[in-house]
């Protein structure tokens, strides 16, 4: 029945992230013991001080329908954490929530783009960022980076990139998937490209910005004369182990705010009302009462790291920020490894899936076909063991 389906559906391809999580729950189902650290996703609970909020909020009967674009206590609570943590001023006319930082992403992409306008991803770039472009009917630009640069482009990639029709571009740092976390000094760089096309809009996702290992991310948006054509987008999901309670948020020049508003008005309305109260708690507070989970990233950060590299073929590199990483694994292409050939990234992640029970994600979905990406968002004893597994399955 594809041929009834529209066109903007068929053109859609799955999520690489989420289908790897289902072939690994379907595997569980047979009675696989498999490790799944294919999704972004911190294991920790929600921290009960925010639990705390929202059971307040049910008390307090909070229970109709929210403004479209927010609480008012919310949005003004959103520009004192865009204030304190990036420097940014903005008001709450300026401020959207949305269900999660994916309905922010969405938005702004539907309200700013048109068929055939040119959206540029540095690669490695999150799976939804192409699928989001091709929904608007726009096309989607990959500009390559490798693990040789920790997966950043340079000024000179980024101006080659550009032309009459390129409207958008979309910065990740910390980046999902690599980890990588780009300088004040490197974002200054690529801005003075972007300063030469001012038909182009930066869209700057922030939304891993709390899980950062001793380098503080820098906003896209403080750079002066960027502010009024960047989008900056973060939410609650990471930093504060709420990814079911579905918060995320912009701050934008007013007029692109309105816009998403009136998106938004026609699909989800506002977002849920319990999840709004405990955020006002959320963004409120001081990063330190969630420090203990970003020292324990960093911790199986390190962890991971040095297993992978006693594996011969893979190649790590050392990521900044968020909780995966993204190793190279190009030098098993072509090879056969106990009975498989493994062809490509793709091919490799279904072999560690089938033969180590391992589940993690292609670098393929993420524009990178050499790598693989891996989340550390998992105990201390299923890292050791995931690793265990991949390495006794490639010897």
């Amino acid at each position: 029945m594809k041929q009834l389906l529209s066109d903007r559906i068929n053109s859609l391809p799955v999520s690489q992230t989420l289908a790897m999580a289902a072939k690994a729950r379907e595997l569980r189902a047979e009675g696989k013991d498999i490790i799944g650290l294919s999704l972004g996703e911190p294991d920790f609970n929600t921290p009960d001080f925010i639990k705390d909020a929202a059971i307040n909020a049910i008390n307090e009967n909070y229970n109709s329908y929210s403004p479209v674009d927010g609480y008012a206590e919310l949005k003004e609570a959103i520009c004192v954490k865009f204030k304190r943590d990036n420097n940014l001023t903005y008001t709450p006319n300026q401020i959207v929530v949305s269900t999660g930082a994916k309905q922010s992403i969405a938005n702004i992409a539907q309200v700013l783009l048109n068929p055939g306008d040119e959206v540029l991803l540095p690669a490695p770039y999150w799976v939804s960022y192409s699928a989001i472009a091709t929904l608007c009917e726009a096309k989607y630009v990959e500009i390559p980076s490798s693990i040789d640069n920790d997966f950043k482009i340079t000024p000179e990639q980024l101006e080659a990139a550009i032309t009459p029709k390129t409207k958008m571009i979309f910065f990740n740092s910390p980046n999902n998937p690599s980890g990588t976390i780009y300088s004040e000094q490197e974002y200054r760089a690529l801005a003075k490209v972007l300063e030469k096309h001012p038909q182009i809009f930066i869209l700057s996702d922030e939304i891993y910005e709390h899980v950062n290992y001793d380098c503080k991310p820098f906003s896209f948006a403080q750079i002066e004369n960027m502010f009024d054509r960047t989008i900056t987008v973060n939410g609650l999901a990471k930093a504060f182990a709420m990814t079911g309670w579905r918060v995320g948020y912009i701050g934008a020049p007013e007029w692109i705010a309105k816009a998403c508003t009136k998106m938004q008005g026609q699909i989800t309305s506002g977002t849920n009302c319990i999840a709004q109260r405990a955020a006002i708690t959320a963004v409120l507070a001081p990063v330190s009462k969630i420090q203990y989970m970003v020292d324990e990233f960093k911790t199986r950060r390190d962890i991971i790291i040095s297993l992978l590299r006693e594996i011969e073929g893979f190649k790590v590199n050392v990521p900044e920020g968020a909780f995966y990483v993204f190793p190279d694994v190009s030098a098993f292409f072509g090879k056969t490894v106990n009975g498989v050939k493994i062809e490509n990234a793709s091919d490799f992640a279904l072999f560690i899936l089938e033969k180590a029970n391992v589940a993690t994600v292609t670098g393929e979905a993420f524009g990178a076909p050499d790598c693989i990406r891996i989340s550390y968002a998992a105990s201390e004893l299923q890292i050791r063991e995931a690793v265990k597994r991949i390495k006794k399955a490639l010897s």
